[in-house]
This record gives C-alpha cells, structure tokens and sequence, in this order.
C-alpha cells in the first residue's frame, strides 16, 4: 500500500484520511490500535458511521501513515499509534454545534458567463447539491465546488439549488440563489439592399398590419418602427416596408418608401384605386445617413380624408406631411398575402444602391404615447425590454445567420432572397 495521508482539515472540524487504495474520508470518530507486528489497524469508535467503511483500513503497515507533508507520523509502530490517536482525540465537535453555511447564497452573473463558487461552512463534515440546473456541476474531487453555467439564460431566471452541509450533530440547508441577467445591448449589424435584394416572411392575420376590413377602432391599430439610411440612388420608388395583396391594383396594402429624388418617406395606405398618401417634406431625409422612422395609426377608419388616423415620426419627431388620396382612400381588407423588406408587396419597387435597415418592431397598438421611449434619444436599445414591448422584433443581423433574419419575440423570420451572407454589414446608427 503506498502512503496514507492523514491530516485535520481545520475548515471541516475533521480528520481527512486519504490513500490511492481507500480514496478520502472524513470522519471524527476514529481510533488507531497496533498490530504488534508493525502493522495498525484503523476503527471505528462504537458510534457507526453511515456511509465509511472501514473494513479496508487493516494491518497497514506503520511506514505508510504520513502527514500532509508527507513525513512519517512516527518511528515506530507504537509511536505512530499514539501520535495518530493523539490527532483523533480532538477531531469531534461539541453536540451543540451544528454546521453553518457562511458562503454568499446569491450569485449574480450575465448570460454566456460561467460560474465558479465554493460552499463554505464552519463545523461542516460533508456537503451535498441539490437541484443544480443543466450545465452546472462540481469539481472532481471537491464536492464544495461547482463550475459551469454558460447555457444557463436570463428567460430561466432565477435558478434555486439547495446546498447542504452535515456534521455529526446536524446539517444546514440553504438555497443558492443563481440570477442571471440579459448581455448588455450591442448592434452591430444592419441588412444591406441592392437592386433586386429583399427579405420576405408569411404573411398572416396575426400580424399587425392584417385589416378585416374598415377600422373602427384599437382593434386595428399598429405601430412600425425601424432605421433606414437610403443609397446613392435617385430612384423615386424604393420600397422599404410593404405588408397586403399582391395585386397592385385593386387589393390594399401597407406601403413605406423612400423617394431617392425627393429624399423623403413616402407612407401609402390601400390599393392604387384608391388610397391615403402621406408624404414628408422634400429634403427630410437625404440619402447616406441613418434616421429613424415611426409610423403610428390609431386603428380607426381609413377612407375619406382620415389622414389624421396616421402619424409620421423622424428621429423622434413627429412630420408635418403632404397628404393625398385616390378615390376617397381605402376602406376594404389589408389581406394577409405577402409581407416583405426591400420590395413591394405585388413585386418591384426595389431599394437601391447600397440601402441599410436595422432594428425594425411592429406593434398591435398606437405607440404614439411611447414615440420618445422608442426613439430613445437616437441610441439602439433592446426593443424588446420596452414595458410595451413590439410584437415581431427583428434586429438585423445581430445574432442572425443568413439566410434567416429571426425574430426576436415571436416566430416570424425573414429570408433573405437574391442576398448573400455579405448582405449582413457592420454599418449601423
């Protein structure tokens, strides 16, 4: 048998036994009687001890037992028997005292990071986990210690694992309380177009922009909001955002352009037979420069002259438009036919040159109210932590691995078509 470490761990109020062919146990209720032959044996007082068996620990020879620095505990076998139960006469604790957990029961960390804690107890003997969540487990050979914790998400906040420390006369239980929270917002990327390039999903009567039929009332009410910086193009017909039918004439649509010309956001609600035209100053919004836009509607009727029921915010501002209409607006359907980023909803109308959109939100509501909570001063923030958060969230690029551009609270993913994973660009506000 090679060497026996036998030493008092002072943390754990116990004597700490340690060999390759009996492992390592802690116990405080030991006695060590010689052979006669040169030999010890190792025993239990007559208190059992569940758990630690002992059987094992019989005619070791007295060489074999060191200390934690590995010296002999004594020159002979008579010798290493008292000294080992000289340490074993002080190893038990008093009945009244019952192990305490002392080490921090909260730990704090962000989403991706990992986890290094150490259970702490005075007058603990043995420990035990309960309950760690996926992903956390302990270190070999130190049970106090657990690792790990990168899967673990802010969603699943707060994770509970229960941490116990016994010693003879009782045990602590305590709950590990492990928060973690969302990374801190980063954008990074934004969708690039050229030409025919554009991003399409399914278009479906829980989207917002859906329309049975004429409003009348919240029911029907959303709000978009997104940035945009415009190419180098002159184009006057540049689709940034279109939700409805696909036949251009006669069926409606929700359709956000930008004139490359006039350099201005263009609004059009219904079909060409008859719409409402909201159109912002000429110059509003010059070409190579990063804006924010917010359009608001506030669910009511659409035909006529209503467009008051439309709101048009620049950078947090609310526009002053040019409004028109064909054959007193749009009353019917806003069917829910063909949602798409880049290219009208009956095909063409192509941003050009080079456009950029990052961060685009829809809303089942008039955020009217939340224009400057949005906007935030110019400064990209998670959307969707908004204490009126959007319905469909998509960033970008950010997280997004083409050809998917994912939506970050629902399940409405664009696809990026005619694009490559190029189209993807570090170019944000």
């Amino acid at each position: 048998m090679s060497d026996i470490v036998v030493y008092r761990d002072v943390d754990a109020n116990a004597i700490v036994i340690a060999g390759t062919q009996i492992g390592m146990k802690f116990n405080n209720e030991i006695q060590a009687t010689g052979n006669g032959d040169g030999t010890i044996d190792l025993k239990n007082l007559p208190k059992e001890i569940a758990g630690i068996d002992f059987n094992e620990c019989t005619d070791i020879p007295y060489t074999d037992f060191v200390d934690l620095a590995l010296d002999p505990i004594g020159a002979s076998e008579v010798i290493t028997v008292n000294n080992l139960n000289t340490l074993f006469q002080v190893s038990g604790t008093a009945t009244n005292e019952l192990p305490v957990i002392t080490s921090s029961t909260t730990i704090n960390i962000t989403e991706g990071d990992t986890i290094n804690y150490e259970m702490i107890a005075t007058k603990g003997v043995g420990y035990e986990w309960g309950n760690l969540p996926t992903g956390v487990v302990n270190v070999e050979g130190n049970i106090r210690k657990i690792i790990g914790g990168a899967s673990l998400t802010a969603a699943g906040s707060p994770y509970s694992p229960t941490m116990t420390a016994v010693n003879y006369n009782g045990s602590d239980v305590e709950t590990l309380t492990i928060n973690v929270a969302s990374p801190p917002y980063n954008n990074t990327k934004s969708v690039k177009f050229n030409n025919n390039d554009f991003l399409e999903a399914t278009a479906n009567t829980s989207n917002p922009f859906y329309r049975a039929s004429n409003g009348t009332g919240a029911t029907d009410a959303w709000s978009v909001a997104l940035w945009f910086k415009g190419g180098t193009s002159n184009d006057s017909d540049q689709t940034i955002l279109s939700f409805g039918g696909n036949n251009e004439n006669s069926e409606g649509r929700v359709w956000i352009k930008w004139n490359g010309s006039s350099e201005r956001i263009e609004f059009i609600y219904g079909s060409k037979n008859g719409n409402l035209q909201l159109l912002t100053t000429d110059s509003s919004y010059p070409d190579q420069t990063w804006k924010h836009i917010i359009i608001t509607y506030d669910g009511g009727t659409t035909d006529s002259d209503n467009y008051n029921r439309f709101e048009i915010w620049l950078d947090g501002v609310s526009q002053t438009t040019n409004n028109n209409e064909d054959n007193n607006g749009f009353g019917g359907e806003i069917k829910d036919e063909v949602f798409k980023l880049g290219e009208t909803a009956f095909g063409g109308d192509h941003l050009r040159n080079n456009c950029n959109v990052d961060e685009v939100a829809i809303w089942s509501s008039d955020e009217t109210a939340n224009v400057s909570v949005i906007y935030n001063s110019g400064v990209s923030h998670d959307l969707a932590l908004l204490s009126s958060a959007p319905d469909n969230y998509w960033k970008m690029g950010d997280g997004d691995t083409f050809p998917t551009i994912q939506d970050n609270i629902s399940t409405l993913d664009f696809t990026m078509n005619n694009m490559t994973a190029g189209d993807i660009v570090n170019d944000v506000p």
